[in-house]
């Protein structure tokens, strides 16, 4: 049995989170495997309720469990609120809590959607790659950190031990991958980002079989745009890896498409990239599939169940295919549906994709 915490959070966070849940459940059955559901508060709905974004309770919880599935934080509403008690605190929090010191955001082409980017087809046909950004570390944890009205203060620091790990992982993923990792930095100016360079390469000399290179920031901003199909793990620090991310995440047309997973030693979180669209939440209109993605990485990288992983994943191309989109991912012919159809959709198409695979595994 395993352990899910479900943190809905804010906005459409509430929404897409009901629908990873629906999918959730649909694998537990068709696959035997049980799973147990806990839902707490974060973000700006737990300071409504107990005047703190992350309480003790709901971080326990998180202790508690096999994997943590969040839906968005934020909003206009508690924009005003100091640093600390703005839902977005509550994530950084989180993540730091939890250990979760490797992000991992997918960049990959769906071809019913490549007419989504501003992108040309050429440029963005057969993109596949990784972001691996570094969760716990660098300029957002830093001390000290200040301001006043006439200066601001941040410190970007990395350890060793940080260095290495998020290293390792990323030469482990990419073994299973194309064996290519690109470590981002801003080495000609900043010390800890040579610092960073030089780990990175002590810990490639335990993985000669993959090749690694090296790219500063800005050159790689703009690479991810002109010549994205180069890429296949991009390892780089928490704050390029933020910027960076983002920019993948536009080049494959929607940030209402892309998954992501943290993890760390011994827990992990899972979450859409997008924000809580405070301005059509309770609509009924949110793109459901990044959520529905992240659960597929939960299968994948918590539980094992890559079977499942990957029919969750057929299942949202077929669905695309088929012409079915939400608001933000419309195209002219497509057939325009809610949250709630979407979520059905994909749960018929993988309930299908796995009687089919049963079918054809027992006439072998």
């Amino acid at each position: 049995m395993y352990k899910i915490i479900l943190l809905p959070g804010d906005g459409i966070g509430i929404e897409v989170t009901k629908s990873a849940l629906s999918v959730m459940k649909t694998v537990a059955e068709l696959f035997n495997v049980e799973l147990e559901f806990e839902k707490h508060l974060i973000g700006g709905s737990s300071y409504d309720a107990y005047g703190e974004p992350l309480t003790k309770e709901t971080l326990q919880a998180c202790y508690n469990s096999d994997a943590v599935f969040l839906g968005a934080v934020g909003g206009y509403k508690w924009e005003s609120l100091p640093h600390n008690l703005k839902p977005e605190a509550a994530l950084l929090k989180l993540r730091k809590a939890l250990g979760l010191f490797t992000n991992i955001r997918p960049a990959k082409i769906y071809k019913p959607l490549i007419d989504s980017s501003s992108l040309k087809k050429e440029v963005l046909s057969g993109v596949d790659f990784l972001v691996l950004r570094e969760l716990t570390g660098g300029i957002y944890f830093g001390e000290p950190r200040e301001f006043d009205a006439n200066h601001g203060l941040n410190t970007m620091v990395y350890f060793k031990d940080e260095v290495e790990r998020i290293a390792h992982m990323a030469f482990k993923i990419a073994r299973e991958r194309n064996n290519k990792v690109t470590s981002v930095d801003k080495a000609n100016v900043l010390e800890v980002s040579q610092f960073w360079r030089n780990v990175v390469h002590q810990v490639h000399k335990e993985y000669e079989d993959v090749l690694l290179n090296d790219l500063y920031v800005d050159n790689a901003a703009m690479q991810i745009v002109h010549n994205p199909k180069q890429f296949d793990v991009i390892l780089t620090s928490n704050l390029f890896g933020d910027i960076l991310s983002d920019i993948a995440g536009m080049i494959t047309g929607s940030l209402g498409m892309l998954p992501s997973a943290s993890l760390g030693n011994k827990y992990a979180l899972y979450e859409p990239v997008h924000g809580s669209a405070p301005d059509i939440a309770g609509q009924n209109k949110a793109n459901p599939l990044a959520a529905i993605a992240s659960v597929a990485m939960m299968f994948d990288y918590s539980f094992e169940m890559k079977k499942a992983a990957s029919l969750i994943n057929e299942a949202i191309v077929k669905t695309l295919e088929d012409g079915y989109r939400t608001v933000d991912i419309q195209s002219e012919g497509c057939k325009i549906v809610s949250t709630e159809k979407m979520t059905q959709i994909v749960i018929t198409n993988f309930k299908e994709l796995y009687h089919n695979q049963a079918i054809g595994l027992f006439t072998l």
